[in-house]
């Protein structure tokens, strides 16, 4: 890569990735609950930021709506969350059923998420002390998340698919030192992210010749991105998100 293209995409990347960014993003779940202030735990925070993570797919008014009708179920409940899950007060609370709750996921398919979710906070009381016993440099952190949803539809899955989802929820919790990611998982490190491959993403990065115009959107696609973005911004490739999600979806 040549240096022009690598000042290009730091200049991107400092125009994007600012605290603005999270205003129409479901990034803005990450500050749902504010500890600091008193108001929710480090545990709430992630487990709205995944909840927000996994919903937010398609059209963003369609699913941000969703997300806020999840946490305020819970906030007017118990005024938590985590509490939430955790007392099983999602089961009477949360609609059951097979009428879709948004796109082709059912109610059902929420209250199987909510379930699996809960039954991590109950053993560990939060998804970053569960996920840090379960880390280990071997293994990538997106599958260990994955596996410990082997019932929920929600949580995507498969070691060739690009599961932006999650890898966009392990952005939020690992990068520090950002406007917008929050890097409450100091035990993980920022060089082992993986891109979230978005449309938008791919887009600009064929453009610029970072990944071949052709490419699929797969895990083996994201790995490739990466690594490109790794020789921009050493040790956090994953800032490069802002650079190419910002500019794709300014056009």
């Amino acid at each position: 890569m040549n240096a022009e293209l690598k000042e290009k995409l730091r200049k991107l990347a400092d125009k994007y990735e600012v605290s603005s960014f999270c205003d129409a993003d479901p990034s803005q779940f990450l500050r749902w609950y504010e500890p600091e202030a008193g108001r929710g735990t480090v545990a709430d925070v992630e487990a709205a930021s995944f909840i927000a993570a996994m919903l937010a797919f398609g059209n963003r008014k369609q699913f941000i709506p969703k997300i806020c009708d999840v946490l305020q179920t819970a906030d007017r409940s118990l005024g938590s969350i985590s509490e939430w899950l955790k007392t099983g007060a999602y089961v009477k609370e949360f609609p059951k059923g097979t009428a879709k709750f948004y796109r082709f996921y059912s109610y059902d398919d929420m209250q199987i998420f909510f379930g699996e979710l809960a039954e991590i906070l109950k053993r560990a009381g939060s998804l970053g002390d569960f996920f840090e016993v379960q880390y280990t440099a071997a293994h990538n952190l997106s599958d260990i998340i994955a596996s410990a949803f082997p019932n929920s539809a929600i949580v995507p899955k498969g070691r060739t698919s690009a599961n932006k989802r999650v890898h966009m929820f392990l952005r939020w919790m690992v990068r520090r030192n950002s406007p917008v990611d929050l890097g409450l998982w100091k035990w993980a490190d920022p060089s082992s992210l993986i891109i979230p491959l978005d449309t938008h993403v791919m887009q600009e990065a064929a453009k610029l010749g970072l990944i071949p115009e052709k490419a699929a959107a797969s895990r083996k696609t994201a790995e490739l991105l990466t690594s490109a973005l790794s020789e921009v911004f050493p040790g956090d490739p994953c800032r490069g998100d802002f650079a190419l999600f910002g500019v794709g979806v300014d056009k």
